[in-house]
């Protein structure tokens, strides 16, 4: 899991990337590959979709300094 979870946030950086440059300076990096509508531009998408969906429900199994986090919370402060 820990090689996925890797993968999934690069994808999760280059997306995050992409919206940056994007914002900035109204370019898609998926220009690079074709356009938004060629077929590996769409590929990348879709895996960078559902690399946040598997961060959003894994990333607290996942994350070490969470489950300190978590844990250094009492009950009190929750």
């Amino acid at each position: 899991m820990k090689g996925l979870h890797k993968i999934t946030f690069i994808l999760l950086i280059v997306g995050g990337l992409n919206w940056l440059v994007q914002g900035l300076f109204s370019w898609d990096i998926g220009v690079i590959f074709g356009g938004q509508g060629a077929l590996i531009s769409r590929l990348i998408y879709v895996l960078v979709g559902l690399s946040a969906l598997y961060e959003l429900f894994t990333h607290k199994k996942t994350c070490r300094d969470c489950e300190k986090t978590s844990a250094q919370v009492s009950p009190n402060q929750a």
